[in-house]
């Protein structure tokens, strides 16, 4: 167990020190002050510095209350903020590096749910699998935003649920939950992960004929008192339920928007049209609700085109591809390498899949929720390529499972039988 231990630390300091390694190379255009006027956790961690509260995650000029930033993350940037400077190098490349620690923190869970999952071997290549994704090792690097927090919250829920399937102890569950609420605090996508894992576990141990309710009510209990006091905070100051964030209407209206070749309309979005950011600046609430109002209305009058829209946004999650226009990929040069290793995970993902139920229908039911449920939401409004971080781990581990058993496995069988064969001949000509 000593050695486990100190191996997996070694993994997490290898991934870390390769991310840190990156830094020089991505923190240049962090000097840029357009690109630090845009930053929406930076701005709400500097209102909070100014003692003006969650608000103005855009530069309106106004102090105007918000919820369109979650609050953990602003909460740590304002820390770092109040070390280290507003905006400077400095506090800029400590929270990047704050984003590679969380990276690199990942390889634990990853490793240990893995190892239930698949076993050892399977567990040390998805640890180093993920210290080289390159999609870990860039995001971490060069976008310090609440995407490394989600993917390690995920994996300690699937961790946490793996055990939960089988135990109907109440602190594992209570344990659940509150990571559970604490990442959502962070980035709320994570809640129908959440949902799924808790129905998931809260099944198996009804079919088992386990005590199955109080485990279920307790883990769903700490969630929502973990959340209580933003939503209370949000119904206090907008004077409507907000569970998490606002921002709902805006990015429907960006992702469903006419006149653009791009997967969304980010010309439309307030950092970008002075026009949107003066009526921001009338009130969110008003905003978001005429933003959505807006979406809606198009969506209801071009229902062909959402559909398509949507599918479309399914597929450019899962393979990287949008268009191969030369003015799309003049915005997006490194759709040009997305496409083939995105892609090339995915299909490792579903071999992946197909492996886990062969060897353990369970295992592959928990590692197919979480791929089929946490992007969901995406395909209807719009997605990100940095969206599909918190995948990676477990296309990673799925990976595996596919190389084994469709690559290798096939060839080693091969391999032994030509040398049966070989062996034969031999004998029958000696």
């Amino acid at each position: 167990m000593r050695g486990n231990t100190r191996k997996l630390v070694i993994v997490a300091l290898v991934a870390f020190g390769i991310r840190l390694a990156v830094i020089p190379f991505t923190i240049g255009e962090w000097r840029n002050p357009r690109y630090l006027a845009q930053y929406e956790p930076g701005n709400v961690a500097i209102a909070l510095i100014h003692g003006h509260g969650f608000g103005s995650p855009w530069r309106t000029g106004v102090n105007q209350p918000s919820a369109v930033v979650p609050p953990v993350y602003p909460l740590i940037l304002a820390a770092i903020y109040r070390c280290f400077g507003i905006n400077t190098e400095t506090s800029i490349a400590i929270a990047l590096a704050f984003d590679c620690m969380l990276s690199a923190l990942v390889c634990i869970p990853i490793y240990l749910l893995t190892r239930n999952a698949f076993g050892q071997q399977a567990a040390i290549w998805a640890g180093w699998a993920w210290v080289f994704s390159p999609y870990g090792i860039y995001f971490a690097a060069e976008w310090p935003w609440p995407t490394h927090l989600l993917t390690l919250g995920i994996c300690w829920l699937v961790y946490l649920a793996q055990r939960m399937a089988g135990c109907a102890r109440l602190g594992l569950w209570v344990t659940f939950g509150l990571v559970a609420g604490l990442t959502a605090l962070a980035e709320p996508s994570v809640l129908s992960v959440a949902a799924f894992l808790l129905c998931f576990c809260t099944w198996r141990l009804a079919s088992n004929s386990a005590r199955w309710l109080a485990p279920a009510a307790s883990a769903a209990f700490v969630l929502i008192v973990t959340l209580s006091p933003w939503m209370i905070r949000n119904a206090i100051v907008f004077h409507r339920f907000i569970p998490v964030r606002s921002g709902l209407g805006l990015e429907m209206y960006i992702g469903n928007h006419p006149g653009t070749i791009h997967w969304s309309g980010m010309q439309f979005h307030p950092n970008h049209d002075a026009g949107e950011l003066a009526e921001y600046r009338a009130g969110e609430m008003a905003f978001m609700d005429h933003k959505m109002q807006e979406a809606r209305l198009y969506i209801g009058e071009h229902k062909h085109w959402y559909a398509i829209r949507c599918v479309r946004r399914a597929v450019y999650l899962w393979t990287g591809y949008w268009s191969f226009l030369p003015v799309y990929l003049a915005e997006e040069p490194m759709d040009v390498a997305n496409i083939p290793l995105r892609t090339l995970l995915t299909l490792l993902g579903i071999l992946g899949l197909v492996a886990a139920w062969q060897h353990d229908p369970q295992q592959a039911i928990l590692f197919g929720g979480v791929l089929f449920f946490y992007p969901f939401l995406y395909y209807f409004v719009h997605p990100e390529a940095y969206r599909m971080c918190p995948l990676d781990p477990f296309l990673g581990a799925l990976g595996y499972l596919a190389v084994r058993d469709f690559v290798a496995a096939p060839v080693a069988e091969r391999w032994q039988a030509r040398n049966a064969e070989t062996e034969a001949w031999l004998e029958t000509n000696s």
